[in-house]
């Protein structure tokens, strides 16, 4: 059945690919991307031009995770045209690379608003009217960082990044008895077909940053280096898309509350196996195991 999807921060990256696979897929599909009129201009002819070629129903739509005025006017625009909003997939977010002191706490809040509260701000636009209707599915786009191996120079982006997903696996069970679904797409450190690390930040307190250059020199560099070094040389990007559409199809219930996509293999999918295992024998200890499914009436 074709379903009317939201996907947040999708003006490029795994975003845009993600709404042109599920476009694709036969779903009406919602581009959301901050500026549409200006910056994001040539983002939304190419989602026009895209549809065009393919025959899909891609539409672009004012959304900008970090005000909630935006995502109230996006969600509200897409439910009355349609009467309805059956997915959101949260993957708006920015990466940031430097030390970690040499960032202003004012860097860091903006870091964690629009990886971590900006999620909340389309979840209270959204989720009133999925709980209405006792059916929906919420993807979230993590990270493999949040439990899998971590180099330095990136702890304010996997911290935000944790955080979102703390938030998903909370919500995964608060919304299970309005028959809403939930699965954690947990893509590996992808270093080609994304903009995240040409278009990451960087720390404001440059005299920080250059007294870790003393003792860190060039370990911006050898990370990012070393990422693509491990990463094998036929890992495509796309691949997160195309398995965040095969998960969408899916039957309610029966989707996987996490699916890892990381070519590097960075150990994360063993520790979130462990962690995800214990989850779920606690609220089977606690009497709450339907929780861990959405209800179907």
């Amino acid at each position: 059945m074709s379903k009317i999807i939201v996907v947040t921060g999708a003006s490029s990256g795994i975003g845009a690919l993600s709404a042109r696979a599920l476009a694709r897929a036969g779903h009406t599909v919602y581009a959301g991307m901050r500026d549409t009129g200006g910056r994001n201009a040539p983002q939304v002819e190419a989602a026009a031009a895209y549809a065009r070629e393919h025959g899909a129903d891609l539409r672009s739509v004012e959304l900008d995770v970090s005000s909630q005025e935006s995502v109230d006017a996006a969600i509200a625009s897409v439910v009355a045209e349609h009467g309805r909003l059956d997915v959101v997939v949260h993957n708006a977010g920015h990466m940031a690379l430097g030390p970690a002191e040499a960032f202003t706490p004012e860097q860091l809040a903006q870091l964690y608003d629009t990886n971590a509260i900006g999620t909340q701000r389309v979840n209270r636009a959204a989720l009133p009217h999925l709980r209405a209707q006792r059916d929906g599915l919420l993807v979230w786009v993590s990270s493999s960082s949040v439990r899998g191996g971590t180099p330095p120079y990136l702890a304010p982006y996997f911290a935000a990044k944790a955080a979102m997903d703390s938030l998903a696996v909370s919500y995964a069970a608060e919304l299970a008895r309005f028959g809403i679904d939930t699965t954690i797409i947990v893509p590996g450190a992808f270093t080609a077909g994304t903009n995240h690390f040409p278009h990451s930040g960087h720390p404001a307190d440059t005299a920080v940053e250059a007294a870790y250059e003393e003792r860190y020199a060039g370990l911006s560099d050898q990370v990012g280096r070393k990422l693509a070094e491990i990463t094998p040389p036929d890992a495509d990007v796309a691949k997160v898309a195309e398995e965040l559409a095969r998960v969408v199809d899916l039957p309610k219930g029966e989707r996987p509350f996490r699916v890892h996509i990381d070519p590097a293999d960075d150990g994360g999918w063993l520790v979130a196996e462990v962690g995800d295992r214990i989850r779920a024998e606690f609220l089977r200890r606690i009497d709450l195991a339907d929780l861990l499914t959405p209800a179907r009436g």
